[in-house]
């Protein structure tokens, strides 16, 4: 654990220093919306999945796009650096795989809120593998010292899948509530 506060601290503290200011954005724009005519439960709903855009994957961005003093390498060799990770200490392992994977579950779970076409989990999977590819790119491209592998798209993709699945889950269960409360108030009589 203290390999990665010394390694990546400073976005750890900027990234809760940015929580605040976020929530205060979300009230904010929140309101802005609510007086431009979206309903509150529309304007929250926007406000949130965007925030949540924001502050679920950009300081993992940064991260992964931080120059580190090594030598550069591609890894295209799929489950080669899984394997060889889960073969490392456990604790290492879990970190990894674990960091890799929950990295894109933001994304894959506040896009589809905010944007409805993005909603599906085999259409997060693909477009969470896409981007991911295109950071593991970019970090060849700008020869920053680390390894672009393969396994990290394929576990960033699953991780936006993961976030997808979440997404509908969390969009069924409110339906299914609204459902309920709406025979609720048609059985007291208080629904048209």
């Amino acid at each position: 654990m203290r390999q990665v506060w010394d390694a990546w601290g400073h976005v750890l503290i900027v990234w809760l220093c940015a929580v605040p200011v976020l929530v205060a954005a979300i009230v904010s724009m929140t309101r802005w919306r609510m007086r431009r005519g979206l309903t509150p439960e529309l304007a929250l709903r926007y406000t949130v999945a965007e925030a949540g855009l924001a502050g679920g994957t950009l300081p993992w961005v940064w991260m992964i796009l931080t120059p580190v003093a090594a030598e550069g390498a591609v890894s295209a060799v799929p489950l080669r650096d899984l394997v060889a990770t889960l073969g490392d200490s456990p604790s290492s392992a879990v970190i990894q795989v674990g960091a890799n994977t929950l990295l894109f579950v933001p994304l894959g779970f506040f896009l589809p809120l905010r944007l409805a076409r993005f909603a599906g989990v085999a259409r997060m999977t693909l477009l969470g593998a896409a981007v991911s590819a295109t950071l593991e790119i970019a970090q060849y491209v700008f020869d920053l010292g680390r390894i672009s592998s393969v396994d990290d798209v394929l576990m960033n993709a699953a991780g936006a899948g993961l976030g997808a699945l979440l997404a509908q889950i969390h969009v069924a269960r409110r339906e299914a509530g609204r459902s309920r409360s709406a025979r609720v108030l048609a059985q007291l009589g208080w629904a048209a």
